[in-house]
């Protein structure tokens, strides 16, 4: 029976050694094809426990889930020949497991760089057909859906794999261009100062003129009518004079030469050459004003 032993664990082991080369999962998350002697047999295993045939049966197994390619940035020409930078990413899955096997070995680094060649050559051409506003803002997302049916379309036919999606992350002026464009932006937001500081000054200028136009018009008023108001102050001064002095005639006289000499006499260093017996010294001669 000892002699026995080493024999059956000899062929348990052969056993479990064909077991393990003929049994083999594919995961929810996975896609795969069954190959013999190198040839596809079955385009498209499903997921679950699957036998093969061990040393002519062999399996490639795919990730199934939606992948990534993020690109690498491009420069580009917009329709009026104008340098862009632009960084993008697509988003796609295996879609043909049987075409994608053949058309990249399985191998998906050679999968995203055909993926990445027709996305680049297909950004150029959508560049190349519009502004830098459109392609900047007016028209970014109708370009990205138009670029992405088209895409989806060939690399189903070619490789395999449907682009799900297809995306421009930023979009960057060069070095060169940048500066340039700043300068123009410096150079026009220095023109749009002059012409509002040239429009401040104007405005100013007219409420100035403005303001010196009422501030005459206002003196104007204001001192005709104060000739007006003194005119008649001394109209009715004068009616009260005139009221007060017509009751004593003479002592009227009496108060203008006084008025007279007033003027006369007020300053010392005045000469006056007039004759003593005129009527212009009869008050002083007499105080009843007789010659």
């Amino acid at each position: 029976m000892s002699n026995k032993s080493p024999l059956i664990l000899a062929i348990l082991a052969v056993v479990a050694l064909i077991a393990s080369g003929s049994l083999y999962v594919v995961k929810e998350t996975q896609r795969g094809v069954l190959l013999k002697f190198g040839a596809v047999i079955n385009p498209d295993l499903s997921p679950g426990l699957h036998v093969k045939i061990p040393f002519v049966d062999s399996v490639r197994l795919f990730d199934a889930r939606l992948l990534t390619m993020d690109s690498r940035p491009e420069r580009y020409l917009t329709l009026e020949k104008k340098a862009v930078i632009v960084d993008s990413y697509a988003k796609w899955r295996i879609s043909n497991v049987e075409r994608y096997y053949t058309s990249t070995s399985g191998d998906e680094t050679t999968a995203k760089n055909l993926l990445q060649q027709r996305i680049s050559s297909g950004l150029r051409a959508e560049f190349g057909r519009r502004s830098m506003h459109e392609v900047v803002s007016g028209q970014r997302d109708q370009l990205m859906d138009e670029l992405t049916v088209k895409m989806d379309k060939v690399m189903r036919k070619e490789l395999g794999i449907s682009v799900v999606d297809i995306r421009v992350k930023r979009i960057d002026l060069p070095d060169e261009v940048s500066n340039s464009v700043y300068t123009r932006m410096n150079t026009e937001r220095e023109r749009e100062a002059r012409e509002h500081r040239s429009k401040g000054r104007e405005l100013a200028e007219g409420i100035r003129a403005a303001a010196d136009r009422q501030r005459t018009i206002i003196k104007a008023n204001a001192f005709r009518d104060a000739e007006i108001t003194r005119g008649e102050g001394d109209a009715e001064a004068a009616a009260i004079y005139s009221k007060a002095y017509s009751q004593d005639p003479e002592f009227y006289a009496f108060v203008r030469s006084l008025e007279a000499y007033k003027k006369s006499f007020a300053n010392k260093s005045d000469i006056m050459v007039v004759d003593p017996s005129g009527d212009f010294f009869k008050y002083i001669e007499s105080s009843q004003g007789a010659k």
